[in-house]
């Protein structure tokens, strides 16, 4: 079969694979789809992978005019293997509709907020406790004082560590990892 007729079958697979994926390229999974190795998008759309086969695809075009056999050779692997991946995920769409939903996803955000309303509070009772043990005459208010702010300062730096947990769990949720 010449090259020109293959790249022909690839235009005709790309196109159904187009069509079958448009009602459905919006729906988000609960995680990524494919492997790295297989498509370097990373997303919860199908529309995400579609755009990377259809630029492969076009890339691929690209070699065939431009003579690059060994790139030809590699994105025309490529490209049958991201087609056949997504073509498996069509078939098996409805199975995973039937399979148990993951539950409802906490506001991170919200979290984030609450954590970071608690930490200024606790900065400024920290700051108020500084502020009284260096106005306290007597040496038991003094020890009192410090212990309330070592306490104070144990809860804002675990404060931190929460917040800074939530972050990393916004941040890799905006990257589609989890």
């Amino acid at each position: 079969m010449k090259t020109a007729a293959l790249l022909q079958a690839l235009d005709i697979r790309v196109a159904e694979l187009a069509q079958a994926i448009a009602p459905i390229s919006l729906q988000r999974a609960s995680q990524a789809r494919f492997d790295r190795k297989l498509f370097s998008t990373h997303s919860t759309q199908l529309k995400d992978y579609l755009t990377e086969v259809q630029a492969n695809h076009a890339q691929l075009q690209l070699s065939v005019k431009v003579g690059k056999a060994d790139q030809v050779a590699y994105l025309a692997e490529k490209l049958v293997a991201q087609i056949a991946a997504l073509q498996r995920e069509l078939a098996t769409l409805q199975m995973r509709k039937n399979d148990p939903q993951p539950p409802v996803v906490e506001n991170l955000y919200e979290k984030l907020s609450t954590h970071q309303d608690y930490e200024r509070r606790l900065q400024s009772m920290i700051s108020d406790r500084e502020s009284q043990l260096s106005i306290q005459a007597t040496l038991a208010g003094q020890q009192k004082l410090q212990k309330e702010l070592a306490a104070l300062e144990g809860r804002l730096q675990r404060c931190r560590q929460a917040i800074a947990r939530i972050e990393r769990a916004i941040e890799r949720r905006e990257r589609g990892l989890s």
